[in-house]
């Protein structure tokens, strides 16, 4: 059995009627869009997904940071710069 990650779950026939409409009821959460009761993809609002991909980047830059946390630094004036 698929689980279904969001609590709103729509088919693909409701999602081609008015789009519009179900994102709007959605008040800002995901929507899992179904197939033939499979989930075939998730709708998020755009606010959501510029949250998402800021999260993934803060995790990476965090990962960046930690695997460089035993290197030695190098002095640098600004001059050099």
């Amino acid at each position: 059995m698929q689980n279904v990650l969001a609590s709103i779950a729509v088919s693909v026939s409701e999602l081609k009627k008015n789009p519009s409409a179900v994102l709007g009821s959605a008040d800002g959460e995901p929507i899992a869009v179904l197939n033939h009761n499979r989930v075939m993809g998730y709708m998020v609002p755009a606010e959501l997904f510029e949250s998402m991909l800021e999260r993934l980047e803060d995790l990476e830059l965090a990962e960046i940071a930690r695997s460089r946390s035993g290197e030695k630094g190098i002095p640098v004036s600004l001059d050099d710069l």
